[in-house]
């Protein structure tokens, strides 16, 4: 199977608190609002919250961070180590909590406590040891203290030497060292490390381009919110756009976009289309509905994959047969990923669901943890196949194959082939039945980019919707008895 990337995260840890609640009056003492709590979440956050957004993503994590020896640390443990394993610095004061009072989806007040979160004593062979075995380093720096330590600065600066390494930085950390594959400034981080130079522009490019020089990296992007990212390299800077997107939450979009653009990077993608991806990834992300979305969604099981899932509900077909977002996909990646397993994908109209069918599905299967179909819409189909096809509804040929003890997920696709899908779902193994040339596969260099193989699989003689479709209007009877495939 394929060898998922490996990605280390060293950096600032917290835990992240969502109070709901109802306002209907205010406090007898003051004109304070009176909060009817009605449901607490709890998930990492800071590097925490990278650290599991790369592993949603299809790495595999160790997070390097100090971490406190208390009840909220324990939390904050118990969150983190069911998907990534965590080398635990000493943590110099309580566990940084930051938790915010909300009620109808705003926020009323955030409350800060605990730290100051810096390391103690740092084991340096240990930590030296895990980045040894990285295909990347991310720094995710929520300026607690980490990134100022001298001896984790030097083994970063060994790493990013020999290298990939990200470094999402904070006001109050420290500037990244020198030799960094990217590194991931908003536009305020970006105007604060160039204060003091009146003659760079305020413009997002050209301080990109500045500071390539001022932090020596080999890449700069510097992101713009809804307008996208602005990527400097050696070479020149390139303006890459955010979709068009309405409303969200953009509270931990950077986390998401720094997470997207390390796992791009471990899996060979350039600077460039990495910042593309990440792009992508964090306009999903804010749509979605950020931070308080992902930890609603971790509220719910994660996975119907498995011992340990057993009881979990498989992903959502959808009733109408409508083609899936985005954002869709990328979840139902990251839920079927849950717990490191293999994520198989394959693809096709499955119009009239047959023997030929299944087999291809079920030794799909057997090439990993997790299979996830790709279907044709009506319209997809239609284009493709002509008039009079397809012969059964997306609806209802996705709830056929759902029903598949080796199908974990259906997910419809409206373009004539799966590229723009498998681009956001980006599966370990990507089956093919039938008689191709790997290499005049479309989809190939998408699946290859993000670090997938292909296989190819044949089909049973005589079996497709087509062959089925022509004996029916002749009358025609099946020559070919079911064989038993491997």
């Amino acid at each position: 199977m394929t060898r998922r990337p490996h990605v280390v995260v060293v950096g600032d840890v917290m835990l992240d608190r969502d109070v709901d609640g109802t306002v209907e009056r205010l406090s007898p003492d003051g004109p304070a609002p009176v909060l009817d709590v009605t449901g607490i979440r709890e998930s990492p956050g800071g590097a925490g919250l990278a650290a599991l957004l790369c592993a949603g993503s299809g790495a595999r994590v160790t997070l390097v961070a100090p971490v406190a020896v208390d009840e909220a640390g324990h939390r904050l443990t118990a969150g983190l180590t069911s998907r990534v394993d965590l080398l635990a610095l000493q943590h110099q004061g309580a566990t940084r909590t930051k938790t915010r009072v909300r009620s109808q989806a705003q926020s009323l007040v955030r409350v800060d406590d605990g730290g100051p979160g810096t390391p103690g004593a740092v084991p340096v062979d240990d930590v030296a040891a895990v980045l040894a075995q990285a295909d990347a380093v991310l720094v995710s720096d929520y300026g607690a203290g980490t990134t100022h330590d001298e001896h984790l600065r030097t083994l970063l600066t060994r790493a990013a030497a020999s290298g990939v390494l990200v470094w999402d930085p904070h006001p109050r950390g420290g500037a990244p060292v020198p030799g960094a594959t990217l590194v991931t400034p908003n536009a305020a981080e970006a105007a604060g490390a160039l204060r003091g130079r009146p003659e760079v522009s305020a413009a997002p490019d050209v301080r990109a381009w500045a500071l390539l020089g001022v932090w020596k990296a080999r890449g700069v992007a510097v992101t713009a919110g809804a307008d996208g990212a602005f990527v400097a390299t050696g070479r020149d800077v390139r303006y890459v756009p955010a979709p068009a997107a309405s409303g969200g939450d953009p509270c931990g979009a950077g986390d998401r976009f720094a997470a997207s653009a390390v796992v791009a990077l471990a899996a060979g993608a350039t600077v460039t289309d990495a910042v593309t991806a990440a792009v992508l990834d964090a306009s999903e992300w804010v749509e979605a509905g950020g931070a308080e979305a992902f930890r609603r969604s971790h509220d719910r099981p994660q996975s119907s994959i498995g011992d340990e899932a057993a009881d979990a509900e498989a992903p959502e077909v959808p009733s109408d047969g409508g083609a899936a977002s985005p954002a869709r996909v990328r979840q139902t990646a990251a839920a079927l990923r849950a717990g490191g397993r293999t994520l198989v994908a394959t693809g096709g109209c499955f119009d009239i669901v047959h023997a030929g069918h299944v087999a291809t599905l079920q030794a799909a299967r057997r090439l990993g943890d997790a299979l996830v179909v790709l279907m044709n819409s009506d319209d997809s189909v239609r284009r493709l196949k002509g008039a009079g096809r397809p012969v059964v509804t997306a609806a209802d040929r996705a709830r056929v194959l759902a029903a598949l003890d080796c199908v974990d997920a259906v997910l419809v696709f409206d373009e004539d082939d799966p590229r723009a899908a498998l681009d956001h779902l980006r599966p370990d193994v990507w089956v093919k039945g039938g008689d191709y040339d790997e290499r005049l596969l479309p989809e190939a260099d998408v699946v290859q980019r993000h670090g997938g193989r292909i296989v190819l699989l044949p089909y049973l003689d005589g079996r497709s919707t087509t062959s089925i479709l022509r004996r029916s209007a002749t009358h025609t009877p099946d020559t070919h008895p079911m064989k038993e495939t491997a």
